[in-house]
């Protein structure tokens, strides 16, 4: 007979508990605490081309830009996640007796890994849509040229664009920001 071991499940409090001594970065998703792996030459420049884009253009403008070391917490899916760049209009509004977990992002971006990226699309993408000031939601991927784009048009409305073409210029809307795809990929190797 084969006996299968409970798998133990987490409260919000112990998560974060564990979360501030450990090591490595930890999701924590309604209950259970997934160890988030390292990333790949591609996904950290591309992460850091859009973050100094974003960051120069945001100088002087109501908004604070945060990296994947920033902790989000999406009340209603009961999520902590950890995305590859954020932004939030000031003030930023934290989680209930934190000061290290966001939970006002207006703008979400993430680079997509072969790992992550069915579920940033789909799980994540319907966690984030939870959050009343997310506004606009981009996908870029590491292994080529592809961009996807998801813009809030109203109360459960959002437009849907991706991009192929590194000469293409998108905009994002939070912040009236345009992007060349071609930026994106700044000094990246496909090979």
């Amino acid at each position: 007979m084969v006996t299968q071991l409970a798998k133990k499940t987490y409260t919000v409090d112990e998560y974060l508990e564990l979360e501030v001594v450990s090591d490595i970065r930890n999701e924590y998703r309604n209950g259970e605490i997934i160890p988030m792996t390292g990333g790949t030459p591609n996904h950290t420049e591309i992460a850091v081309n859009l973050l100094s884009i974003i960051k120069i253009a945001l100088r002087g403008k109501p908004f604070r830009l945060f990296s994947a070391d920033q902790r989000l917490w999406i009340p209603h899916a009961k999520i902590n996640t950890y995305p590859d760049v954020m932004v939030a209009l000031k003030p930023i509004e934290m989680q209930d007796g934190r000061k290290d977990t966001i939970t006002n992002p207006c703008f979400i971006a993430e680079v997509l890994s072969k790992s992550t990226q069915n579920y940033d699309r789909s799980e994540k993408f319907a966690a984030y849509r939870t959050i009343d000031t997310f506004q606009e939601y981009l996908l870029i991927d590491q292994y080529r040229v592809h961009v996807e784009h998801h813009v809030k048009t109203a109360v459960n409305q959002w437009l849907f664009s991706e991009y192929d073409d590194p000469s293409v210029t998108i905009s994002l809307k939070f912040a009236n920001l345009q992007i060349q795809i071609a930026d994106l990929y700044d000094n990246i190797d496909f090979t």
